[in-house]
């Protein structure tokens, strides 16, 4: 499972999701990342996968820079940070926009979507847009962005 890049810092790896879970220490970024997991393997039928030690990641997608850098990454993923709730999609937002729009109240960073709290945000729109990014990186997995 390890990334072809030993340069990767974030790889999957055998650590067990569920204690990891149960370890975050605040109670609603525990229940909210719970929350987005049930989703996702709702939506994947795949199971979580811890990469690194903080980030839970569904699916594999390989992928291959120009600049000849590859490796692994999940294609779905998410993790309890001190602030927020970051979901990470594989492929950025620029697709999603319609959605987001919908979405509620959330900000984003390159790949990351960060969430407050998972009950302010329109749990529909949430679920719409973690599987149209599943379904767009599981059918074309040669091309994956490069990064900025």
């Amino acid at each position: 499972m390890a990334s072809s890049d030993s340069s990767n810092k974030t790889v999957a790896t055998d650590a067990d999701v569920e204690a990891f879970v149960t370890g975050v220490e605040d109670e609603t970024r525990r229940a909210d990342l719970r929350t987005v997991l049930g989703l996702m393997h709702q939506i994947t039928g795949e199971p979580p996968v811890m990469w690194g030690s903080s980030i839970v990641g569904f699916g594999t997608r390989h992928y291959r820079y120009a600049t000849g850098r590859e490796g692994d990454m999940p294609v779905l993923a998410a993790a309890a940070r001190k602030t927020a709730l970051t979901i990470y999609l594989w492929n950025g937002f620029e697709d999603y926009a319609d959605l987001l729009d919908r979405l509620g109240p959330h900000s984003t960073g390159k790949g990351c979507l960060y969430l407050k709290r998972v009950a302010d945000v329109d749990e529909e729109v949430l679920t719409v847009l973690l599987g149209r990014c599943w379904q767009d990186g599981t059918q074309d997995v040669s091309a994956a962005p490069e990064p900025a």
